[in-house]
């Protein structure tokens, strides 16, 4: 017995040590950080947005087949507020209209100042840029240059004056919006239930019909407003006479109507 545990050989195992690379670990890894980047700038994305959208996103989560109206909206790209490849070509030529429009504002003050009998109007216009186009007002002081306390005629120069904004306007393919505001002064005439509101609607109305005699379209009015006091010029004092003016507004090709303008930028004078 000792004489074969002697002649077996001695085997010697050796173990080898191979470097083996990473895997794919690092490939899970960077998926993960590049789906939270990706998540991180769509929740960044949708702050920005206004209430509609984020109604579309969120209707899109909860029914991603799209059966809801406000999430096939935003799948198939009806949505009025989603991004498309026209959008940076829109902007542009709402910008060169805009500038088209700032000039035609400083062209009209400039036209109409070389009418002595006007000036003491033009002291009582301002014309502004707002969401929906230009706007130019005009705004009444203690003289009662344009209306009569209580009364919806306009006076003889006044109506003069609006007929010859009328004819400038007319030359151009711009829709028109006209506003009517009161100061807080109650309207007692003309019976129960009339007041600001009826007041201020048909001063607009005698603003429209003057601009009309002037030579703008009667298919060019888009709409006629009458606001009373609730755009108040003057919020500290509600009876100034700065409260009671009319505000026309030529508006950008293809904007909906906006119910309210927004505060006056970029005045022109």
């Amino acid at each position: 017995m000792a004489e074969d545990k002697e002649q077996q050989p001695i085997i010697i195992k050796k173990i080898i040590k191979r470097h083996r690379a990473h895997g794919g670990a690092w490939k899970v890894a960077f998926a993960d950080f590049a789906i939270a980047m990706m998540a991180l700038f769509i929740v960044l994305w949708i702050m920005g947005q206004d209430q509609e959208v984020l109604e579309a996103v969120a209707s899109y989560f909860k029914d991603p087949i799209g059966f809801s109206n406000k999430s096939s909206q935003f799948l198939d790209g009806r949505n009025k507020n989603i991004i498309n490849p026209n959008t940076v070509d829109a902007k542009e030529t709402k910008e060169e209209e805009k500038k088209r429009l700032k000039q035609l504002g400083a062209d009209m003050i400039s036209e109409l100042k070389q009418d002595p009998e006007f000036s003491e109007l033009l002291d009582q216009i301002e014309i502004t840029m707002v969401k929906e186009g230009l706007r130019i007002e005009l705004i009444d002081n203690e003289n009662d240059l344009f209306f009569d306390i209580g009364n919806l005629t306009l006076k003889k120069k006044a109506e003069l004056f609006l007929q010859q904004i009328g004819n400038k306007l007319a030359k151009l393919p711009n829709k028109i919006v006209v506003e009517g505001h009161t100061d807080s002064r109650p309207f007692t005439g003309h019976g129960a239930g009339y007041s600001n509101f009826e007041l201020s609607t048909e001063r607009a109305n005698s603003a429209r019909r003057a601009l009309f005699k002037g030579g703008l379209p009667e298919e060019r009015f888009e709409e006629i407003r009458g606001y009373a006091d609730r755009i108040l010029k003057d919020k500290n004092n509600p009876l100034s006479a700065i409260n009671r003016r009319i505000s026309i507004i030529i508006k950008y090709k293809n904007v909906e109507v906006d119910t309210r303008s927004l505060p006056d930028i970029n005045k022109l004078k």
